[in-house]
């Protein structure tokens, strides 16, 4: 058999196998798309292309060795590629099997936050091994059964090409290489084919379907590297950056002449005090706003916050930044929008210097405390929180003997009556504070203690609304806690999530699916209900604003109290970005044309070009960036 046709064998092998898993997921999510007037056939077209280019670049080592080793290596070097195939194929079978709960969950197919997540290893393998254990046997046994097939056939085929004189196996490298290069470049063209050759359509899992997965992850930890250098603007478009500051700051009606850092203004409280407040941010996870009857969502699931919604702030329209918890916390925490790329809380120029409430409130006398049921190191929160000016993290190592310990750590209700009891004590100190609660309860496999609510009806025991309602529990128990103790009169509460638990949809950003609650409880504060858009950013300034403080921050929003206060949101969904004015959103992904929408009925409705509202969009990729590299949001 010619070296020719050994190879190309295995490569068309591979490429079946990538059909195999763009078919399955065609036929799993085809009424996703099979109302829409797009041509979705051509999803196997484009996606051919992808998988040829992936494909290609892992047949440059095959070739190397096959053609350029000397015959006195041959042992090795035909070990080297039979062993080399054995584990790309096991890798191939194991990231297509992987792709479909990862789809299932996240509704686009594994990227950089699929690498993220194996860096931890004990909370990944407790939650596949309680929620995906069937098709991580299933995948375990086709990996098996692949490789055993794979090594039965193969037997000393590669050894035997290396019975092909030197010159003939060498002369085959020139034209090999230039077929593997035409293949990743695939493109004649100025520039080679990239990831956004996938999105030819207008529906979002057509797209997804489109892309192929290893080239998928592969591509995210490559951009997420380039977004570390600085160098995301040749994917987003060009702007000069003082164009784009000030495109920012008038969208933000933001007035600043700060020059080391540019967002920062004073702003004076609507409720100036001679006692300024406490605050107290409970973050929930993954709680989204069609879990909340308050906000226009399921009625059953939060009872205890639907009934405190009648007691304060209500935010109606509010939206996360992003689709991650570390999006959230630079939202609630630092006032900031999703910054390209790696979120700041795991990023270098972000870990020191970087604006959180701990920084600006410590200078007024203020300790702040970080409470968290699990292992803070996760996602890099304890280096983060410390590094920016918070005091204290009290997480899961710290509780003693606590009565329910889940795989994502110490239950929310324990987590909230600790946070009871310290801040009694510093109450009772006369010192001032601030602190972030992080629940941990709707994370998978959903581990919550039994017998403290009544469940939810018809779904399973562990599930996303048994969750959410456990997460509600502990909010009623907490503030009810709270509200016996002398604290509770000089305190703003501020409840919010981070994210929705799933965001998904056909849209190329599922507006709808950032909608999540909010709500701000203050004695003094007259019920209120605010339905007007607002972001994560305007309910950390909104909160601060009710303490009675006269601030100096750079935070990217207002106080919903003040004239400055814009109707916008940003939002970023994987590395799309999408900013909303009113109804009208400018959507603009990696490498294509910026878009814009009407946001009609929960979905973008294509129309004409607003050129404005797209650069003010660019405008503020550009500035996000520019203020961390510089490290100028302080």
């Amino acid at each position: 058999m010619t070296l020719i046709t050994v190879l190309l064998r295995y490569y068309i092998a591979i490429l079946l196998l990538f059909f195999v898993g763009r078919l399955t997921l065609f036929g799993l999510y085809f009424e996703r798309f099979s109302g829409d007037d797009v041509n979705y056939w051509l999803s196997f077209l484009y996606g051919l292309r992808m998988d040829i280019i992936f494909t290609s670049m892992l047949f440059v080592i095959p070739v190397l060795v096959l053609t350029l080793s000397p015959t006195r290596l041959k042992t090795f070097s035909a070990t080297l590629v039979k062993y080399y195939f054995a584990v790309v194929i096991a890798a191939v079978i194991y990231l297509e099997n992987a792709t479909l709960p990862f789809f299932a969950q996240y509704d686009v197919r594994p990227n950089y936050l699929f690498v993220e997540y194996l860096e931890y290893p004990k909370e990944v393998f407790s939650m596949l091994f309680a929620d995906y254990l069937p098709e991580f046997t299933v995948a375990l046994i086709m990996i098996v059964a692949a490789v055993f097939f794979y090594f039965k056939v193969t037997g000393d085929r590669f050894l035997q090409l290396f019975d092909l004189p030197y010159w003939k196996r060498a002369i085959w490298f020139i034209p090999l290489a230039l077929l593997l290069l035409l293949g990743i470049r695939s493109s004649l063209g100025h520039r080679p084919a990239n990831i956004s050759d996938a999105m030819y359509s207008t529906n979002r899992i057509v797209n997804e379907i489109t892309k192929n997965t290893p080239y998928s992850i592969a591509y995210a930890i490559y951009a997420n590297k380039k977004y570390g250098q600085g160098q995301l603007l040749d994917k987003y478009g060009k702007m000069e950056v003082s164009e784009a500051l000030e495109r920012m700051k008038k969208r933000l009606h933001i007035q600043s002449e700060s020059v080391s850092s540019p967002l920062s203004r004073l702003e004076r409280s609507h409720f100036a005090s001679d006692r300024p407040k406490n605050l107290v941010i409970f973050l929930q996870e993954s709680m989204g706003a069609q879990f909340v009857e308050a906000v226009g969502g399921e009625a059953g699931i939060t009872p205890e916050l639907n009934r405190l919604s009648g007691e304060g702030l209500l935010f109606k329209d509010l939206y996360s930044n992003g689709t991650r918890s570390i999006r959230g916390i630079a939202g609630v925490v630092s006032g900031n929008f999703s910054v390209p790329g790696k979120g700041v809380l795991k990023r270098n120029k972000s870990q020191h210097d970087f604006f959180t409430l701990a920084s600006l409130l410590e200078p007024l006398g203020y300790k702040t405390l970080f409470l968290y049921g699990g292992e803070s190191r996760f996602d890099n929160m304890k280096g983060w929180f410390l590094g920016n000016g918070f005091d204290e993290i009290i997480d899961e190592p710290k509780f003693k003997n606590p009565q329910f310990v889940g795989t994502w750590g110490v239950c929310d209700e324990e987590v909230a009556m600790r946070a009871n009891e310290e801040f009694k004590k510093l109450h009772a100190a006369d010192q001032k504070f601030a602190a972030l609660i992080f629940s941990t309860s709707n994370h998978s496999p959903f581990d919550f203690p039994e017998g403290k609510f009544e469940l939810v009806e018809g779904v399973e025991t562990k599930s996303v609304k048994n969750a959410i309602k456990y997460a509600d529990h502990a909010i009623g128990a907490f503030i009810e806690a709270a509200r016996q103790e002398a604290y509770y009169d000089d305190t703003v509460f501020v409840i919010v999530a981070d994210h929705n638990v799933r965001v998904y949809g056909d849209d190329v950003v599922p507006v709808n699916m950032f909608h999540i609650p909010g709500l701000i409880l203050s004695k003094g504060l007259t019920p209120q209900v605010y339905d007007n858009i607002a972001t994560q950013p305007d309910v950390l300034a909104t909160a601060l604003d009710l303490m009675g403080l006269d601030l100096t921050y750079p935070i990217m929003g207002h106080s919903i109290f003040s004239d400055s206060k814009q109707n916008l949101s940003l939002m970023q969904f994987n590395s799309t970005y999408a900013l909303r004015v009113d109804n009208t959103v400018a959507v603009l992904r990696e490498g294509m044309p910026a878009q814009t929408f009407t946001y009609r009925e929960g979905h973008l409705v294509a129309r004409e070009s607003d050129t404005e509202l797209e650069q003010d969009l660019l405008a503020f990729i550009v500035t996000l960036d520019y203020l961390y590299q510089n490290k100028l949001y302080r």
